[in-house]
């Protein structure tokens, strides 16, 4: 029963989470409390951070014997990729606003409403993948070893990832249309394939045919 009532916290958080980026529900509380428009993503962001620490603390609470655990060179292995997910995680800031993603230029700028005004941006790390930080995190949850609590958290994240990115890019593509339709058939969403990588000057195309088409809209 532990581990139902953890899938279903996982589909709650993945349900809520979801529910507030919605284009319609942002417009809602544009219309409803434009004052608190400004400072949707911080309060979005705060909600995220608070609902899932208690799945965390539930994750490894929970007993459960081992499935599996890396051990030898696989464990070597396991860490070192890791580390690596880690380390990208900390170099991709460096290619993302953080200003726009934490909510902090939305309230310094006291925006009327609560949609991010970020453009199409395809750093290095997008020219693999188009949704590096899930792809890192996905590689970072499954090289941990696992017992069954920590297995029914992982596969919750990942067909939330999975659904997530999809649902993202629906809103994507109401933002940039046809330029990020391109860049889509061009670029894997999680896992990086080696036959489909955009080059340095075709993500410069994408993104100035995004830039065009914001001009006509």
């Amino acid at each position: 029963m532990d581990l139902f009532w953890l899938a279903c916290g996982w589909v709650a958080y993945a349900g809520l989470h979801s529910l507030l980026a919605a284009l319609t529900v942002k417009a809602w509380v544009t219309r409803r409390w434009p004052k608190l428009a400004p400072y949707y993503r911080l309060i979005y962001n705060a909600i995220a951070i608070v609902m899932v620490l208690p799945l965390v603390w539930a994750t490894y609470a929970i007993p459960g014997d081992w499935l599996w655990r890396w051990t030898g060179l696989a464990g070597w292995l396991a860490n070192g990729l890791a580390l690596a997910a880690l380390a990208g995680f900390y170099l991709s800031t460096r290619h993302y606003d953080m200003g726009e993603f934490l909510g902090t230029r939305a309230r310094q700028e006291q925006r009327q409403d609560a949609v991010e005004h970020e453009g199409l941006h395809i750093s290095a790390f997008h020219r693999f993948v188009r949704h590096p930080w899930y792809a890192l995190g996905l590689l970072l949850i499954w090289t941990r070893d696992m017992n069954a609590p920590l297995l029914v958290s992982a596969v919750a994240i990942t067909l939330y990832f999975v659904i997530g990115s999809r649902l993202e890019e629906r809103k994507l593509e109401t933002h940039f249309g046809a330029a990020y339709r391109d860049y889509r058939k061009k670029v894997p969403g999680l896992i990086p394939l080696p036959w489909r990588v955009l080059t340095t000057a075709e993500a410069r195309e994408i993104i100035q045919k995004s830039v065009q088409g914001a001009r006509h809209r």
